[in-house]
């Protein structure tokens, strides 16, 4: 067992010495295969118990479900509608260790609006406030402050209409306001855990996949160069999401997609909270239009069984944008069309196999132990990934009797986090400090003081930012910058005024 503490920058130089330290030194506690929330998840909390740890991912870190989510850390208002109050109340603790603990740089309260229109039906209204009642119960329960995430409360027409500019007022009576947790960026929170799991000294190694594995060991693979490593872990933790039966053929997955949509925010009169409709003939399931930082929106999402392989990219196919600009335009006065969706993306949620629609199938978890000792986790949500990590590494740690320390994830900041009063006083651009917490400062260091290096390219994000991308987040080429260290590529436009910069900034680092 070790204990050390490391940077917890990531880049090519450590990508090539950790995979040197590994082919010298093949033995180690445990392998974690899968570089997305979950993944990333377990390293941290291996590493943290003081278990030498080594995650490896095909891709990138986040290249796959993590970075396709709703960026909402929820606290499972949808799953009190199905009286699954033990998952809510899972959520709605992880969430409140996320605002408070481990990322209070990376999440912020989102007002959430639920336009009421005359016809709505008294019912549905009386039904969906009762359940913001239990929410908020539930945030109670889990300690968050009222100062934090504030409670629910009833809007008039005019307070509705000033949060919706582009609500439909046609019998419009009111609005029922609720608040939930929003990320910054899903794929930020990725980024920051593996970072602060390589910082309690997990090896975090990108573009390196499981050849094979099996009770005597593993063969890694570098997909830069094919070369293959042999290592020896006394533990693999599968943690693959929705490619989890390829490596453990006992797992049944009925993988669900969930799209959204990007829009540009003044389609919608540019909202001060999300707008929450209902979706016909459900008081469960809702779409969500969902205010970003940048100004756009993100309006989602479905939930879609896939048959099939599962694609390393899901597709967005046109039913999926169809369907939800019908949901949305049931509350809207002006009418979105597909010439108001700007970009789109879809995510395979891993949901566990069972009876009846994806809808209705759990977003439990399940932690699982193979005959060769493998231990599978699969399912769940972004906002429990914790949660998951640690039954996860709880399992191992029994399965394979490692001598390992008590889980201490719920007390550990990830990189950047500080309390919000710090923050304040940081000396950074503020939406500097929004996206990278306390390292804001490093971000604007690495602009040598050369203001053109801290002036955007495109949807606020600076050329510092992509250096710092390379120099400590872990990005090893133009895709890794602007589709997962920042959102850029998901509007074309954006992608093509941006490349250049990208390049200069891996030329300038590397």
């Amino acid at each position: 067992m070790r204990q050390h503490t490391r940077s917890t920058s990531l880049n090519a130089a450590r990508r090539a010495a950790d995979l040197a330290d590994l082919e010298a030194r093949p033995e180690v506690d445990v392998l974690v295969v899968g570089g997305g929330v979950t993944g990333a998840g377990v390293a941290l909390d291996a590493a943290s118990r003081g278990l030498s740890t080594v995650l490896v991912e095909r891709e990138d870190l986040a290249f796959g479900t993590s970075r396709w989510s709703s960026k909402l850390v929820h606290g499972g208002l949808r799953y009190l509608a199905k009286g699954q109050v033990g998952i809510a109340y899972e959520s709605a603790r992880e969430r409140d260790v996320l605002m408070r603990v481990t990322a209070p740089h990376l999440v912020r309260p989102m007002p959430m609006v639920i336009p009421v229109h005359r016809g709505t039906g008294l019912a549905r209204a009386l039904f969906v406030r009762a359940g913001t009642g239990m929410g908020d119960l539930l945030r109670i329960l889990a300690g968050t402050p009222a100062d934090v995430l504030p409670g629910p409360r009833i809007l008039n027409a005019r307070q509705t209409r000033r949060l919706l500019p582009a609500v439909r007022t046609e019998g419009l009576l009111g609005g029922i306001l609720s608040f939930d947790g929003q990320l910054v960026d899903d794929a930020r929170l990725v980024v920051g855990i593996a970072r602060t799991a390589a910082r309690e000294g997990a090896r975090i190694i990108t573009r390196c996949s499981a050849d094979s594995v099996s009770a005597d060991g593993a063969v890694l693979r570098d997909e830069t160069d094919g070369r293959l490593l042999p290592v020896r872990p006394r533990a693999v933790v599968n943690a693959t999401g929705v490619h989890a039966d390829a490596l453990d053929p006992r797992i049944r997955l009925s993988p669900s997609r969930g799209t959204h949509l990007v829009l540009d925010g003044a389609a919608l009169g540019n909202p001060g909270a999300a707008l929450t409709v209902p979706l016909d003939g459900s008081v469960s399931r809702f779409v969500f239009a969902l205010p970003q930082p940048d100004g756009r929106v993100f309006a989602g999402l479905t939930d879609e069984p896939v048959d099939g392989p599962a694609e390393r990219v899901p597709r967005v196919p046109q039913q999926d944008v169809d369907f939800l600009l019908e949901q949305f335009n049931r509350a809207l006065a002006t009418e979105l069309t597909g010439k108001d969706v700007i970009g789109s993306f879809a995510g395979l949620r891993p949901l566990l196999h069972g009876d009846g629609t994806s809808a209705d199938l759990s977003r439990e978890h399940s932690v699982s132990v193979a005959p060769n000792g493998t231990v599978t986790v699969v399912g769940g949500k972004l906002t429990t990934y914790r949660a998951m990590a640690e039954e996860t590494v709880d399992a191992l740690v029994r399965a394979r009797r490692l001598a390992a320390g008590p889980c201490r994830t719920r007390e550990v900041p990830l990189v950047g986090a500080a309390p919000h009063g710090e923050l304040d006083a940081l000396g950074a651009p503020r939406h500097l400090v929004a996206r990278y917490g306390a390292e804001a400062v490093d971000v604007v260091a690495e602009a040598e003081g050369d203001p053109a290096l801290l002036t955007p390219v495109v949807c606020g994000i600076t050329p510092a930012e992509l250096r710092f991308g390379v120099r400590h987040e872990g990005a090893l080429n133009v895709a890794d910058l602007l589709e997962r260290r920042t959102r850029i590529a998901l509007v074309d436009t954006d992608r093509d005024l941006a490349e250049a910069a990208a390049k200069e900034a891996l030329a300038a680092v590397g």
